[in-house]
């Protein structure tokens, strides 16, 4: 099928230039892909005549990089009264144990909708509810040993989200300490079994994982603290982190996790990884929010990506990250929304400039070009998908249009800082992911009761 869509305004590189908002923009879609990206060409120009118009500002599909997609039913419950990450985690631990592959597969089917919604076309989701609440695999009455990891990847088909499933390694409570509770779900035994059962897995999507699908296949580790390091230099031995298979892991996004590190190896969480040779160009450091500047110098070395997550980063509590000395130092940036307490490219782009401000005192660290690069090109391709996050052809055909006419951008120039600096989730009124339209501002009542209906199930 063949599309041809007119844009009003589109933020995008022709050849020999930089990205920049050009008016008047014609593109053509044909199997998922641009396949031409030209301005109209005026009256004679019958291909623009013949469009599909999308008044307002379009922009490539956005990256969602860090995504717990179940966090979503913590929403407006967690944020009551005071205590900490650790207490936070106690209420995500007691929503886990509820979850079974049918009621995760409906509520990740509603979360995907409503980042859909909000102008993400790929998510990277951070998966490690892998078993039964008692630890032991589903069977095959229940779906089958990937139930869960299925009921990710089923849902984002449904709704025609890309997803890279970042299936994850988790080992231990802690430093020495082996898992318990509710983490029995997350655990695999051992890194060999890890190992066995991310092998079993990547068998069943065989016939998804092709380069056209929406599936994509990475590792994660869920921490330094709940991969000891035996596990991790078997991981390290085996591959895991060497090749070009995203890798993902949380770092160093509590002070406690530093200090337990140093205690057990010596090494703060980026030397451990260094020294098991897991830091590379496809390596994503989710946080990195205290870091030393050694560390800052390791990862800026390797060309490891680090996955800020500004608005679950300040709702936690968990500190701010130094997002511009990491890029300066070689690292590249890209965002995720986490733990959903917001859905919004945008306010994760701006959040990050903005926590730059109040950490330095002073304005103008990432420009609007910058931060858009990140949550689109970079962020695509922290998740294995190279060929997403710009409008071009021969990339896949994602368009994020904005209105610039409601109360938050009317008069703010309809360019890249109207995107960054003013607009919010609520004003994108079309998205399309590989060429397909998922969402229409006449949608948008029916993600709110989607949503209500697929948590009261998780809660009930």
């Amino acid at each position: 099928m063949t599309t041809t869509y007119r844009l009003e305004r589109a933020w995008l590189a022709l050849p020999g230039q930089a990205p920049r908002v050009h008016d008047d923009v014609v593109v053509r879609v044909e199997r998922g892909r641009f396949t031409e990206v030209r301005p109209a060409g005026g009256p004679e120009d019958a291909l623009a005549a013949g469009a599909v118009r999308l008044a307002g500002l379009t922009l490539p599909g956005l990256a969602d990089t860090h995504s717990h997609l179940f966090h979503r039913a913590l929403r407006g419950r967690v944020q009551r009264g005071g205590g900490s990450f650790w207490t936070w985690r106690d209420d995500m631990y007691g929503l886990a144990a509820r979850l079974d592959p049918a009621s995760y597969r409906v509520l990740a089917r509603a979360v995907l909708t409503e980042m859909l919604a909000a102008g993400f076309t790929g998510v990277g989701e951070f998966h490690y509810v892998h078993h039964r609440p008692d630890g032991t695999p589903y069977d095959a009455a229940d779906g089958g040993p990937h139930a869960m990891a299925l009921a990710v990847v089923d849902a984002a088909a449904e709704v025609g989200m890309r997803v890279t499933l970042l299936d994850t390694c988790y080992l231990a409570a802690g430093f020495g300490r082996p898992t318990e509770g509710v983490q029995k779900r997350f655990d695999d035994g051992s890194a060999a079994a890890w190992l066995r059962r991310h092998a079993d897995l990547r068998t069943v999507l065989a016939d998804r994982l092709d380069e056209d699908g929406g599936v994509r296949l990475g590792a994660a580790l869920h921490s330094v603290r709940a991969v000891p390091p035996t596990a991790l230099a078997e991981l390290a031995a085996a591959g895991v982190g060497g090749g070009a298979e995203p890798l993902h892991v949380h770092l160093s996004e509590q002070v406690a996790e530093n200090d337990q590190c140093r205690a057990a190896t010596g090494l703060t969480p980026t030397g451990l990884l260094a020294r098991h040779g897991m830091l590379g160009p496809m390596t994503s450091l989710v946080h990195a929010t205290h870091l030393t500047p050694a560390d800052v110098g390791t990862i800026g070395s390797a060309g490891a990506h680090v996955a800020f997550c500004p608005t679950t980063e300040r709702d936690l509590g968990d500190g701010i990250g130094p997002a511009r000395a990491l890029v300066d130092a070689g690292a590249r940036l890209t965002l995720g929304s986490d733990s959903h307490a917001v859905v919004d490219p945008f306010e994760e782009m701006r959040a990050v400039e903005m926590h730059e401000r109040l950490a330095a005192q002073r304005r103008g660290h990432f420009t609007a070009a910058e931060l858009l690069a990140s949550a689109t090109v970079d962020g695509h391709a922290s998740l294995g998908v190279h060929d997403a996050g710009r409008i071009a052809a021969g990339a896949r055909a994602d368009l994020v249009t904005l209105d610039t006419a409601t109360p938050r951008t009317a008069g703010t120039g309809a360019d890249e800082h109207t995107a960054v600096f003013a607009a919010t989730a609520a004003d994108v009124v079309h998205v399309v992911a590989d060429g397909r339209v998922v969402h229409r501002a006449s949608d948008a009542p029916a993600v709110g009761a989607l949503l209500a209906g697929a948590i009261e199930a998780v809660r009930a």
